[in-house]
């Protein structure tokens, strides 16, 4: 099978590691960087060129598409689907999960579990969208925040106060929420492909870090999920419609809630934590995916040709 990583860096481990998987299971796999494409949009015969020839056709595509070029690297993405070739995680889905504000409304209409969450836009109502959320100590984010950038913990309501309007004299777009201290600075990632939880981990942040972001000095080890844990995990992946996909969790005297869902998750972690050959099951997905799509494809085809 030819397989394509739209990646901006082979040498990633997330990156070489599906590469190598692939060739191991005797696959033929390019990683092509994102943002050297450019696309031919016709209605006809839709392609994709990279420096300055016509990329093949691929069976497949896994995007690992970084949140600073979710606009381009969708686009790229939807343009390989409408030539036909099976994506792990659609474009749409991608852009909705990417989205922070769109993804938690999607997830509390379908009653998944989450920390009480509040959005506004201008200073006035700063106190009762405190108090909204339960008071302080809060959480505040930016909607664009990646790997516990942008992520604040406010210990009174002043402090969150200030740290509120101070975003919003930038016009930047945040989320207040819920500090769920029972969790103790630990979260739990899984890791989702095919509506399946493959591997899970805790994360611990360091000492004196409320967030358990692994690039900001938390550790991992392996975990054990209960039914709940791991039905929240599949059923947030369900709702982003995401085949492939990490959902981070936090343990709460309430049940597991969900803090995101990533699209891109890094293998790294999960792969050590656990010592599980995660992105062997990446590819194992997609070469059984790509093939049944293809499959029925050609049934379609040939019905087509049967009635004519």
């Amino acid at each position: 099978m030819k397989i394509a990583i739209l990646s901006r860096n082979k040498s990633l481990y997330s990156t070489s590691r599906l590469v190598e998987a692939a060739k191991e299971r005797g696959h033929e796999i390019d990683v092509i960087d994102t943002l050297h494409c450019y696309m031919d949009i016709t209605s006809s015969r839709p392609t994709v060129r990279y420096h300055g020839e016509e990329l093949p056709l691929y069976d497949a595509v896994i995007p690992r598409i970084g949140a600073s070029i979710t606009f381009y690297g969708t686009a790229v993405a939807r343009q390989f689907e409408m030539m036909g070739t099976f994506n792990i995680n659609e474009s749409v889905a991608i852009s909705r999960s990417r989205d922070k504000l769109r993804s938690m409304q999607l997830l509390s209409r379908k009653g998944i579990g989450l920390p009480r969450t509040g959005f506004a836009s201008k200073a006035d109502n700063i106190k009762d969208l405190i108090k909204n959320v339960g008071g302080a100590p809060l959480v505040i984010k930016l909607l664009e925040g990646t790997q516990g950038i942008g992520v604040v913990l406010a210990d009174t309501a002043k402090a969150a106060e200030s740290i509120i309007e101070a975003f919003m004299g930038l016009k930047a777009n945040i989320l207040v929420q819920e500090f769920v201290k029972e969790a103790g600075g630990a979260d739990i990632r899984c890791l989702v492909i095919g509506g399946k939880v493959v591997a899970a981990m805790k994360r611990q942040g360091a000492e004196g870090e409320f967030r358990s972001n692994l690039h900001r000095g938390g550790s991992a080890e392996v975990v054990k999920l209960s039914k709940a844990e791991r039905e929240t995990a599949v059923n947030a992946a369900k709702v982003m419609g995401l085949n492939f996909c990490g959902v981070d969790l936090l343990r709460s005297q309430n049940g597991p809630m969900v803090m995101e869902v990533n699209s891109s998750p890094g293998l790294e972690g999960i792969e050590k934590a656990t010592g599980l050959d995660v992105a062997g099951k990446v590819i194992d997905f997609l070469v059984k995916n790509a093939e049944l799509t293809a499959n029925r494809s050609r049934d379609n085809i040939n019905k087509t040709r049967g009635k004519g």
